[in-house]
């Protein structure tokens, strides 16, 4: 790992979060250096507790000692537990923020409204606090308060489901955190901006998104041409039938899938002949241009033509013909094989963890890389409270303090 000092050493974030969006924005920052502290209950983040959704060991030690979903998005962090309901406990949560920098949550605004921890009354208090913030549906509106995840906001009202599925079938199956990531990284962005301008100005700023909103964005080329209904598909659609019958994942020899990206029909037509061994169909005016393809209604027949030639030859057999070509593919992966794919570990997407109980893990870093910061090191997510009394300390309490909130349950560190 390099020396050269962090961009954001020095740099104070209080996360006061639960679940995933949100924690990724705090784990992007504290790779880069900020001090993260993450604020708890007394029974710590919903996220502690998913292993057995995931597939993962479900003991309590497990939970606290090998839980890699909670080091994915917590590592490199410190957590207090506070009990914000408690008069003490809000106190000690408001000096923390006295010297932090950034300020993330992911609480429902009526919630934060009615703590005071909404951003019109902390701006009043600390006027350079970067205050971050995530919701399911945006601020406003009449779905603003609704409960929000990415299987829901983003997913599901976001568009995912009903577009990216074969016609005539379900929705397809969804995985937690792909919305979350997105729009935790988004926020992460802002957050650095708004940095940037509070560093110059001495100003803070508000930053806010939303999943609902980040799968609009990621979706806008579709959402925008369904404007025009009367030139299009509308989805969803069944493959055999899109647009440009190139684009979509071949059935190999031996089962497995590789998908095609060929952007523009008429630009990849000689190529996928080629490639397929069809050379006599190369400036077929039945086919080509693509204008002529539709015109005909002969996308189907290109689709099937496509297909029973990849059902010739076997994944593997593929790859050096598809490569000759310069045709932009990928073998459809397993999360398994992702595990020990030789281009991810080149490019450093891994990181081998060595728990306590022995075990050894291979755990996912965040895809953003600096060249002179070197990679980043990664410190397993912090126990429920780990950090409280230290925290405490560095923010003003004496040790008879931190003994009464302990005696009260004003602060918890948990037995784990």
């Amino acid at each position: 790992m390099s020396n050269t000092k962090k961009p954001l050493e020095g740099v104070k974030v209080v996360e006061y979060a639960t679940f995933i969006a949100a924690a990724t924005t705090g784990r992007f920052l504290a790779d880069l250096g900020a001090d993260v502290i993450k604020v708890e209950a007394a029974k710590g983040d919903p996220l502690r507790y998913t292993a057995p959704t995931e597939g993962r060991p479900s003991d309590k030690w497990s939970l606290f000692h090998e839980n890699t979903t909670w080091d994915l998005e917590n590592a490199n962090k410190r957590c207090v537990s506070i009990n914000t309901k408690d008069p003490a406990g809000k106190e000690a949560l408001f000096k923390l923020l006295e010297t932090a920098d950034v300020f993330i949550t992911n609480n429902r605004v009526q919630s934060l409204q009615k703590n005071g921890l909404d951003y019109d009354s902390l701006k009043e208090k600390f006027p350079k606090l970067v205050y971050a913030m995530i919701t399911g549906y945006g601020e406003f509106g009449p779905d603003k308060d609704l409960p929000g995840f990415d299987f829901t906001a983003f997913f599901a009202r976001g568009g995912y489901l009903e577009s990216l599925r074969q016609k005539g079938t379900v929705p397809m199956n969804v995985v937690p955190g792909l919305g979350d990531h997105n729009v935790g990284m988004n926020l992460a962005a802002g957050v650095l901006a708004a940095l940037y301008h509070a560093e110059k100005t001495g100003e803070g700023e508000k930053v806010e998104t939303s999943l609902f909103e980040t799968a609009i964005h990621n979706m806008g080329m579709m959402v925008q041409s369904a404007q025009y209904t009367d030139i299009g598909v509308t989805y969803p659609i069944a493959i055999r039938e899109s647009d440009n019958p190139f684009n979509a994942a071949w059935e190999t020899k031996d089962g497995r899938f590789i998908q095609i990206c060929a952007p523009d029909y008429n630009t990849y037509y000689d190529k996928i002949m080629t490639a397929i061994g069809r050379t006599d169909l190369i400036g077929d005016e039945k086919y080509f241009p693509v204008s002529n393809l539709h015109a005909n209604g002969l996308g189907t027949e290109i689709y099937d033509l496509v297909m029973s030639a990849f059902k010739t030859k076997t994944a593997e057999e593929w790859n050096p013909i598809l490569t000759e070509q310069d045709i932009a593919f990928g073998l459809a992966q397993s999360w398994e094989e992702i595990l020990v794919d030789k281009q991810a570990w080149a490019n450093e997407c891994f990181y081998t963890m060595k728990y306590d109980n022995g075990a050894e893990r291979t755990l996912v870093r965040l895809p953003v890389k600096f060249q002179e910061m070197g990679i980043p090191e990664y410190n397993r997510g912090p126990m429920i409270g780990e950090h409280s009394e230290d925290v405490l300390r560095e923010i003003g309490y004496s040790e008879e303090d931190i003994a009464n909130f302990k005696a009260n349950g004003v602060i918890y560190i948990g037995d784990q």
